[in-house]
């Protein structure tokens, strides 16, 4: 979609209005010749992207403030009314958000509005204690929409694609969320939802699906699929995927646009900022452009809680800016990344998070040792012998801990010489010793041996006991 398409999809609909320097970012937006949805704020100049962010963030206080949780909290900081807060720089005087706080306001101790004006909620799944709660007003959702069309846009993506939307509906908002941000640029959805490989395959040869939206790990399995069915691999209508919902290594991403021949965009959100459509590469995925006029950014040290300089990593902490049903103020995310420094060459103003590293609570401790599952993804997608499946076991051995990694490998390797094998085993421990200081055990599986998740994979298995 070029930039006379989108502004003329969005005729009347914009929602906020600062003058002439939105006219300036429009022709800006022209100018770069870059594909894009609101270039009015897409390419707002930063003093008044800024000016924007603290206008939206004293109406979030506003409807914070009317929620049992925000007005204790709130005033036990001394802010009791929106216009309390003067600049930008006043939002590290409020507490943290945390999902513990979500579970202990549950249902509805965050709901900003009467519920007669709530069309919609999302919940965790819950499997660690209460479910988390997020209600939307209509507003909140055609907000959300509007985000998640900016990030299709972004790619290159257009009302001539036809969208395979092979993610889970319901309660989880990655199914939803991108169902309507797609159907708002204009494009043919399938809402295939997850699972049911052999139907999704069918799917995309009967109607050229061209887009595809699915976790990293589904999309390797469905590869594996595609090549048991016959030699065509890929459907040739194929030359985009979205990929989320789980933090995957660039080895990842670039195995998967090598396998099916197509350009892989990474995205993020969590469904405490809606789900979709926080952040998305564009199509130089030089890092996710996070939509600032709606998420307030910040990144901190988990630890101390000091801000990080740019490009030192620390966790996201994110504020909403447009939602009203259940608005949250400095939410502490747990995901981990950094900014990005420099500048985009699509030229968007909004700053850019590099992708998410992990979870600051997703970290093991190995005998000491810190260690991110990414990083043992990372070094085992270097390995040209390795398939699309694999899982991480930690138990314990004595004192010890032992760290083992299961990966399927090529099944031409076990109809050769065993000592193949055996040299791949060690050649990937040490790989990965080099990346996580510790040494693991490795099983080496056939395809299709270890098992496969259709929705967010399940790559730690922690066997040790609890204390």
């Amino acid at each position: 979609m070029n930039s006379s398409t989108a502004v003329g999809r969005r005729s009347g609909r914009s929602c906020y209005h600062f003058g002439t320097v939105f006219d300036k970012g429009e022709a800006r937006a022209n100018s770069m010749k870059v594909p894009v949805w609101n270039p009015a704020v897409e390419f707002l100049e930063r003093e008044a992207l800024e000016r924007l962010q603290l206008a939206n963030l004293r109406k979030t206080v506003a409807w914070a403030l009317k929620t049992p949780f925000y007005r204790r909290r709130l005033a036990e900081v001394g802010l009791h009314r929106p216009e309390d807060i003067a600049s930008l720089r006043d939002l590290r005087d409020i507490p943290y958000t945390t999902k513990e706080d979500l579970r202990e306001s549950y249902p509805r101790g965050l709901l900003a509005v009467d519920l007669e004006q709530v069309v919609r909620l999302h919940t965790s799944s819950g499997t660690t204690g209460m479910p988390t709660v997020i209600h939307h007003t209509q507003a909140d959702l055609d907000a959300w929409t509007e985000l998640v069309a900016r990030c299709i846009v972004a790619t290159g993506a257009s009302r001539r694609d036809v969208f395979q939307n092979m993610t889970n509906y319901g309660l989880f908002t990655g199914g939803l969320g991108l169902h309507y941000g797609a159907e708002r640029v204009g494009m043919l959805v399938i809402p295939a939802s997850s699972g049911n490989t052999s139907r999704q395959v069918q799917l995309m040869r009967h109607f050229q699906t061209s887009v595809v939206h699915a976790t990293p790990s589904y999309l390797l399995h469905l590869h594996s699929a595609l090549m048991d069915e016959d030699t065509d691999t890929s459907p040739p209508s194929l030359r985009k995927a979205f990929i989320g919902a789980e933090p995957h290594s660039e080895e990842t991403r670039r195995k998967i646009e090598t396998l099916f021949e197509i350009e892989a965009y990474n995205s993020y959100g969590l469904s405490e900022m809606n789900g979709p459509g926080v952040a998305f590469e564009c199509l130089y995925k030089t890092g996710l452009h996070l939509w600032e006029d709606a998420y307030l950014l910040e990144v901190i040290d988990p630890d101390s809680l000091r801000p990080c300089a740019e490009e030192e990593t620390g966790e996201i902490v994110l504020t909403t800016l447009q939602r009203q049903a259940t608005p949250l103020l400095r939410y502490r995310t747990r995901d981990l990344s950094h900014l990005v420094g420099g500048h985009c060459p699509c030229g968007r103003s909004h700053r850019r998070l590099a992708r998410i590293k992990g979870r600051s609570d997703d970290m093991l401790i190995v005998n000491g040792v810190n260690v991110f599952p990414s990083q043992i993804e990372e070094a085992l997608m270097k390995a040209p012998e390795v398939g699309t499946n694999y899982l991480i076991q930690v138990e314990k051995r004595g004192a010890l801990d032992r760290l083992a990694v299961k990966t399927e490998v090529h099944a031409a390797l076990f109809a050769g010489d065993a000592r193949v094998l055996s040299d791949l085993r060690e050649r990937i421990a040490e790989r990965i010793r080099a990346a996580v200081l510790v040494k693991p055990s490795i099983e080496l599986h056939e395809p299709g041996s270890l098992p496969v998740s259709e929705g967010k994979a399940r790559r730690v298995l922690d066997l040790r006991p609890a204390f």
